[in-house]
């Protein structure tokens, strides 16, 4: 009896610790999610107007016109084969989940366009910074967006982006706010889950105003590749996702050592963007395999861009292969 009688007060005690840690872990996320984190304001035009060199000879409403129609269509090529912002808003944009794991939390990215239930309405462009390259919501308040893939995004892609997105047609959809299950409350309590932007905020970086020129060279593959920092590492050398979902393998070693891409030629590299598999032939898996359809639609420059910066970053002897 005495047995059982201690078993039921190790039971009893363990109880009350989790309760109470579950208290505490509930109410410091929610004090991490209602603070308000400041940041700068910019302006930029959308669309960014046509340079001198093409403006040059044209009425202005013909410069307006031709300018809308390029911005249109960069930010299209930008949405569907290097920012993947339909990965998580849909593809028709009007909502999507990023996340939905019981232990963990049901995240889902909300309506960007102009229907019913979409959030963007009367945004301006210091708003849309906010949130794509700092993760900070319009009132301050820290997102669930992964907007340190976005922090080196310059000002003219962003436009052309929110130019895309402001020509969709419209989508009546409300998504649910984020919530998040007891461990991720606890992994954002205990800072094991750290936000976008706070992790912006630590290392602030400068926007550049249009993007390093299209052409393969290690600037322009170092500014492509600054989308795969949020998987990969800042020295992109794979390891476990911090914040991913549970089931997620490690990213890849993505630098040019032994454990990485080192044995790769640019053809094997250039096949595995457009086709999923690696050289081998195994395919790749969640959530890079979820990239591929976006990868595949980047033109040989980029490509070409891409691998030079690859090949051209300190070679990190760690990570293992997603």
């Amino acid at each position: 009896m005495k047995v059982f009688k201690l078993a039921g007060i190790v039971l009893g005690a363990l109880v009350i610790v989790l309760v109470v840690a579950y208290a505490w872990a509930g109410a410091a996320a929610r004090r991490k999610l209602a603070r308000h984190i400041p940041t700068h304001t910019v302006k930029f035009a959308i669309p960014f107007p046509l340079p001198d060199s093409e403006a040059a000879g044209l009425a202005s409403d013909s410069a307006a016109r031709l300018a809308v129609a390029e911005a249109l269509d960069r930010g299209r090529h930008l949405v569907q084969s290097r920012y993947v912002c339909s990965g998580c808003h849909g593809q028709d944009f009007g909502g999507g989940v990023m996340i939905d794991n019981a232990a963990i939390g049901r995240i889902l990215a909300p309506n960007l366009t102009s229907g019913s239930g979409g959030v963007t309405a009367g945004f301006t462009a210091t708003d849309w910074d906010r949130i794509v390259r700092h993760g900070v919501k319009p009132d301050g308040t820290p997102a669930f967006m992964p907007s340190e893939d976005f922090r080196q995004m310059s000002d003219r892609e962003l436009s052309d982006i929110i130019a895309f997105i402001r020509s969709l047609p419209p989508v009546d959809r409300r998504m649910p706010a984020p919530s998040l299950g007891p461990v991720g409350k606890l992994l954002l309590a205990t800072g094991k889950l750290t936000l976008s932007a706070d992790l912006i905020a630590r290392q602030p970086v400068t926007h550049p105003v249009a993007p390093p020129a299209t052409a393969p060279t290690v600037e322009f593959g170092r500014h492509l590749g600054a989308t795969c920092t949020g998987c990969h590492g800042d020295h992109l050398a794979g390891g476990p996702i911090a914040g991913g979902d549970p089931s997620w393998p490690p990213a890849a070693n993505l630098t040019p050592a032994a454990a990485g891409l080192g044995g790769w030629t640019y053809a094997q590299f250039v096949s595995t963007m457009r086709g999923g598999k690696r050289p081998d032939g195994t395919a790749l898996r969640a959530p890079m395999s979820d990239v591929i359809p976006f990868t595949r639609n980047m033109t040989d420059t980029e490509l070409q861009a891409l691998w030079k910066y690859l090949r051209s970053v300190p070679a990190v002897a760690k990570g293992t292969g997603a």
